[in-house]
């Protein structure tokens, strides 16, 4: 575990925990307050064959990359192809979500949102939480 920092910090995301998401995701966050961030928060989702994750928008803007596999990013409704390298901007309460397109290889992203006190809001549910507060069941 890393603890807060004034002078930076490198990250190993293949010796820190990840977190189960459900439906086949789990998430490692990175740039948390807890190594010394203020003003953004990051981590890596990563998506079993064929995962998603649901539907839902967030109280900042936020950033995804496309580290590896191939992605369905649905943006407000609309759905676009994604390969690795590709990249996107979702503005604050934007409904999105990402899908494993691959039935067979896994996914990973990078995400990154605008806020420390970010949260995500379930489309389905209108359930709000902290994203920080997710992450609380080690993935298996």
């Amino acid at each position: 575990m890393t603890t807060a920092s004034s002078k930076g910090v490198v990250l190993y995301p293949s010796e820190m925990t990840a977190y189960e998401r459900g439906g086949g995701a789990k998430t490692i966050p990175l740039v948390t307050p807890g190594i010394g961030a203020r003003s953004f928060l990051n981590g890596m989702t990563i998506f079993a064959p064929g995962a998603s994750i649901p539907l839902h928008s967030h109280n900042c803007e936020e950033s995804v990359l496309l580290l590896e596999g191939n992605a369905i990013a649905e943006i407000d409704g609309e759905r676009h192809e994604v390969k690795a390298g590709d990249i996107s901007w979702i503005p604050e309460g934007v409904p999105h979500r990402f899908i494993n397109a691959s039935k067979t290889e896994g996914m990973r992203i990078l995400w990154t949102y605008a806020r420390i006190d970010a949260t995500r809001t379930l489309i389905e549910t209108g359930d709000t939480r902290p994203v920080l507060a997710e992450h609380t069941k080690p993935a298996a």
